[in-house]
């Protein structure tokens, strides 16, 4: 089944971003290359997709899990959660409708 991870930063958290994203990174391209990634980015705080200084306020992933239990433990066990860039991660069942 299908899962979304939205997850919400701590207040300035660029730098923490910048220092842990090879790492988040990686795990999401293992998630990738083993073809459950559905999608994966960040929210910019600012209209715009290269925010700059301005950074980002969170993130979505939507992949598939074997049950809500394991993709709540992939998300906790993201980088960016253990290095604090995160404040708060919700995981909840995703069902696609489209694309299709």
């Amino acid at each position: 089944m299908l899962y979304a991870i939205i997850s919400q930063d701590v207040v300035n958290s660029l730098d923490k971003r910048k220092a842990t994203r090879p790492d988040h990174l990686k795990r999401l391209q293992a998630l990738q290359d083993a073809g459950h990634l559905v999608l994966a980015g960040p929210h910019p705080a600012i209209d715009n997709e290269d925010p700059g200084e301005h950074g980002f306020t969170g993130s979505l992933v939507v992949a598939e899990f074997e049950s809500l239990d394991a993709a709540q433990e992939w998300a906790d066990a993201d980088p960016y959660m253990t290095a604090g860039v995160y404040e708060k991660v919700t995981v909840k069942p995703f069902k696609q409708v489209f694309p299709g």
